[in-house]
């Protein structure tokens, strides 16, 4: 007698075994099914196989050739209406819901069927009496998923043959999902784990695989999964239509993570410079912690820049990133009049050092550098936002702490604030601290113990020291990185020594004690005089600068005295006003400056009268006081709020609501002074309103004195000259209101739409949009579109509306004038689930004009993204226009086109 060996044949025996005896206990009828055309040829299960005997015969002949299987772990399977083992097919059907396991490998579908002697199956579809499709193929191998009509599979060379098959490969940095890369193919060859050949495939990022807006076609491609795709003849398909949009050969890449690659370019036209290949370049990572980008453009008229950017980071350690720009700028031909050259750079750093790398050692910087027109004159489209900026900082610093006591502070920095106002034109408007060296030490308790409680007027007595050097520059855009910039020079170093005691008297009063001893140090003074070689008649005062090491020594006392008053006004619990509560912070200091004339010198001038001078005017630190100063302050501060009843019925506390957040008195006097002993009243607060959707703030100041017809203040009170008691000299007074369709409702602001504010602000622009949005902000739209389908609309369109006004108002000199008066207002709203229109602008009511105005038009075509910004007037007047795939594997299939604004030098 001859035995089958075959370990699968062994298994499904066992369990055709159950299946008859389930049969028999309750028979299982199936439902009819009609033979369709399906995209396999797997036999379908006989009409009786639930009905059917199987006979086995145990010394019957096996005449199926035995061959030695390769399959390296059991098969699992099962299936929600029946299994069957036909002996006569030698195959097992699954029927609904069937899915079965092996290794790495899982296969879901409504049938399938397994040839036990070729180790192969057979997955397809099910479909219902009125004839719709349903439990398509899943199959997965590892990290590869394929969803096709049907498939047919070998387990020993795990080769397959795949029908209307879609997966999805994620290309990039992003997560799989809408972003992710379709693949549809009519038929497709599995030739091992890594390599499938496809037959009439579609490449797609649509949502919809079914009816896709767009695809590229292909009509033979060699697809490994994760890495890339190559493809002969393809061309473009919109909504089926095929266009002129066609290329021989295609290479795909499907890369996760960074890869190194072209970076392509954007064609457009400049009517000043000619056509034009814009942001075109190369991207390498040159490690896992450091990547490079090296971009530029060029013009037909022969004007060109360059852009380089890098990231780096080190998890724990540090990040940053370097951005640099550089552009050399042809405006009308050779031979023209109006023909010149110009180049414009500019350069963005920026590090940070994590906290837990080093915490006694920190290093960070934030350059921001350029020239004087980066912004204004820059060829690239996304730096529009920016030409309102009118000041570039930057600063480098390294921070050094010794813990041991006392422990002392160093700080390393070099710092750089440019001034690039078209009205500073020709000036020195770059000051640069090359560098500033900073240190301080802990306060000092010397008389109590270190970790010990402070009491009294001895134990609480404390001092400090403080210093600070620096090397400063100050120069032009002209002079700027040559050796004329170093002309200008000023070094020096301060050396401070604060000390202080404070107690309380009569428990409620704190009062204050301490001085402040400053020793200065410079190493260039300049001593004056008249120019003898000038005729005796006329001569001019002429500058010596002594260079070498001088000092001087100033000292000043103060005191303060201060407390707090709390007075509350109740109404009732059952007011919706319950109570008003008021806290004033009254406070009186003195300081005490003597006059430090040992430090002055005279000189006799054409008249033969004495001038006083001091050697040290003109150095970096100044040159001490002349004056003596005995001065009295006072100040007020102020904060009212008020407790009302929460609209909330399960609220249990009443809500605060604050009135008055701050409001400020402060002024002085100076008994030293022989005229004019009090100075003018300085005042200033905020709230905020409407439920703080209004920030309202306002400042001024109150001259108790008058002023004669030439402006100049008298020591006359102008209440005794005829005038009010307090003379109203300057005010200001600045209201936002920010407002949206989510606030309203009560609603919390999305998480993505805060972090794209921080990206804004961050790369130059108001979070609020005042002075319109930047072109790249494709960012944001690409959040926003996976809720687009669930957005409420009717009565409920999302918008949001920002507005700004800012009044001055100046009297000093019996002006009586608004010098200040703009208004600025910006806004979004969402007209429909795909359409965005947007607005930014301003006038300014003094100036009789309008700020930088844009209009933004965008509208989101599923697959595609439409954006239209147009500045329809002024000095950056422009319009842009985009069209492209919306994800960001394939937004270079894209068009661009902008107008170039008149650039005015």
């Amino acid at each position: 007698m001859q035995t089958n060996k075959h370990p699968v044949l062994v298994l499904l025996f066992l369990v055709m075994v159950v299946s008859v005896a389930t049969a028999q206990e309750d028979p299982i009828i199936p439902l009819p099914i009609k033979a369709i055309k399906d995209s396999i040829s797997a036999p379908l299960p006989p009409f009786n196989l639930a009905n059917d005997s199987i006979a086995v015969d145990s010394i019957a002949e096996d005449s199926a050739v035995a061959r030695q299987s390769v399959l390296l772990d059991k098969i699992k399977y099962k299936a929600k209406d029946y299994v069957k083992l036909s002996q006569k097919d030698q195959k097992i059907y699954l029927y609904n819901e069937a899915e079965i396991y092996y290794q790495d490998t899982e296969l879901k579908a409504g049938i399938i069927v397994m040839d036990y002697i070729k180790n192969e199956v057979y997955a397809g579809r099910i479909r219902d009496s009125t004839g719709t499709y349903s439990q398509l193929p899943y199959f997965k191998q590892g990290d590869q998923i394929v969803i096709p009509d049907s498939i047919r599979y070998n387990f020993d060379t795990q080769k397959a043959l795949i029908w209307n098959s879609r997966t999805e490969q994620q290309a990039g940095l992003g997560s799989l999902g809408a972003d992710a890369l379709k693949v549809l193919a009519e038929v497709t060859k599995k030739e091992n784990d890594s390599v499938y050949f496809l037959k009439d495939g579609k490449l797609t990022t649509s949502k919809d695989t079914i009816d896709p807006d767009y695809y590229i076609r292909v009509r033979k491609a060699k697809f490994v999964p994760g890495k890339k795709v190559i493809a002969g003849f393809s061309n473009f398909y919109l909504v089926d239509v095929p266009t002129p949009i066609a290329m021989p050969f295609a290479y795909f890449p499907l890369t996760t993570g960074r890869a190194a690659g072209l970076i392509f370019p954007t064609f457009t036209q400049d009517p000043q410079r000619g056509f034009a290949i814009q942001n075109g370049g190369y991207y390498l990572p040159i490690s896992e912690y450091v990547d490079l980008s090296v971009m530029g453009d060029y013009f037909t008229n022969g004007s060109y820049g360059v852009r380089v950017q890098s990231m780096y980071a080190k998890r724990y350690k540090f990040r940053g990133n370097i951005n640099f720009r550089f552009e050399n700028q042809i405006f009308s031909q050779k031979g023209f009049d109006d023909f010149s050259r110009t180049t414009e750079y500019s350069l963005q750093l920026s590090h940070s050092q994590d906290a837990k790398a080093n915490p006694n050692s920190r290093f960070g910087a934030i350059v921001n550098l350029g020239s004087r027109n980066t912004f204004r004159n820059s060829f690239n489209q996304i730096n529009v936002q920016n030409t309102q900026n009118n000041n570039l900082s930057s600063s480098i610093t390294y921070t050094k702490t010794f813990p041991q006591y006392p422990s002392v502070n160093l700080n390393l920095t070099v710092s750089h604030n440019q001034n690039i106002s078209p009205a500073t034109e020709n000036t020195d408007n770059i000051l640069l601290n090359l560098p500033t060296l900073q240190a301080s030490m802990e306060r000092i308790f010397p008389f109590a113990e270190r970790d010990g409680i402070k009491k009294g007027i001895i134990q609480s007595f404390n001092f400090q020291y403080n210093m600070r050097a620096s090397n400063t520059i100050t120069t032009n855009d002209e002079d700027f990185l040559t050796s004329r910039m170093f002309e200008n020079a000023r070094a020096g170093a301060r050396h401070t020594l604060p000390f202080n005691t404070n107690f309380k008297v009569a428990k409620y009063f704190s009062i204050s004690v301490g001085g402040n001893y400053e020793d200065v140090w410079t190493f260039e003074t300049f001593e004056r005089g008249l120019d003898p070689d000038d005729p005796e008649s006329n001569r001019e005062v002429v500058l010596d600068t002594i260079s070498g090491f001088d000092r001087y020594n100033r000292y000043g006392f103060n005191a303060s005295i201060g407390t707090t008053l709390y007075g509350t006004f109740n109404f009732g619990e059952d007011k919706k006003i319950q109570a008003i509560r008021h806290v004033l912070r009254p406070q009186i200091g003195w300081s005490f400056t003597p006059s430090f004339e040992q430090f002055y010198d005279t000189y006799l001038n054409n008249d033969g009268e004495e001038v006083l001078y001091s050697r040290f005017e003109g150095t970096l630190n100044g040159a001490p006081s002349l004056n003596r100063a005995n001065t009295m302050s006072f100040s007020v501060q102020n904060t009212i709020e008020a407790k009302v009843r929460d609209k909330d019925s399960t609220a249990t506390e009443p809500k605060k609501i604050p009135i008055l957040s701050n409001l400020n008195f402060s002024t002085s006097y100076n008994f030293e002074a022989d005229s004019l002993k009090l100075a003018p009243i300085g005042f200033n607060g905020g709230t905020q309103l409407l439920d703080n959707k209004m920030t309202v703030n306002f400042s001024g100041t109150l001259d108790p004195y008058a002023i004669d017809n030439n402006g100049r203040r008298i020591n006359t009170f102008n209440i005794d000259n005829g005038g009010s008691l307090l003379r109203l000299t300057r005010a200001s007074l600045n209201l936002r209101y920010s407002l949206d369709s989510k606030t309203l409702k009560g609603e919390r602001v999305d998480e993505a739409e805060a972090a794209s504010d921080q990206y804004r602000a961050a790369s130059g622009g108001r979070t609020d949009d005042l002075f319109g949005a930047g072109f790249d902000n494709r960012v944001q739209y690409e959040e926003r579109d996976e809720d687009i389908e669930n957005t409420p609309y009717g009565t409920k369109i999302p918008w949001n509306f920002n507005i700004q006004l800012a009044l001055g108002y100046l009297n000093a000199n019996r002006q009586n004038e608004i010098n200040n008066a703009s208004l600025m207002f910006g806004g979004d709203i969402q007209l429909s689930p795909r359409w965005d229109v947007g607005v930014s602008s301003g006038y300014d009511f003094v100036n009789q004009g309008f700020a930088q105005t844009q209009l933004r038009f965008r509208r989101n075509l599923k697959s595609f993204d439409l954006r239209f910004n147009w500045v329809p007037f002024g000095g950056n007047e422009r319009w842009d226009f985009f069209i492209g795939i919306s994800s960001s594997i394939l937004s270079d299939l894209k068009w661009e086109q902008n107008s170039q604004r008149n650039i005015r030098r």
